[in-house]
């Protein structure tokens, strides 16, 4: 099988996982009383607005600690998580240097190439 015909058979299994959870949810549908299903959807309501809330604060506290880690130009570890300072990364115009080698070959000495990876994108 040629990795065209992987990536088909790849994308048949994300359909197939899809469909797998439609028919799930429509079986559910179909089995649960109708008294049920309100008392979920009155769960659903009423945790919402806090899951909505929580969210936000988790988002507006992350932005704070990433410009601490930022400004403190340190990796912090708490109990359970850490904020992992990282360094800017460089980067340069791989052109101009593959031209600089011309005039100056020692340069090639320098040039460091990281083991290819993949990564499994959707189209489109």
């Amino acid at each position: 099988m040629n990795t065209t015909e992987m990536l088909e058979k790849l994308s048949e299994y994300y359909a197939q996982l899809d469909v797998l959870r439609f028919q799930k949810d429509e079986l559910l549908e179909t089995v649960m009383p109708p008294e049920i299903k309100q008392a979920v959807e009155d769960v659903n309501a009423e945790f919402a607005d806090k899951e909505t809330a929580v969210r936000e604060n988790m988002a507006n506290l992350e932005e704070q600690v990433k410009q601490a880690v930022i400004d403190g130009g340190e990796t912090v570890k708490g109990g359970v998580l850490q904020a992992v300072y990282n360094k800017g990364r460089v980067s340069w115009d791989s052109r101009k240097l593959e031209g600089l080698m011309i005039a100056f070959p020692k340069l090639a000495e320098a040039k460091k190439q990281g083991n290819p990876y993949t990564s499994i994108k959707k189209v489109g």
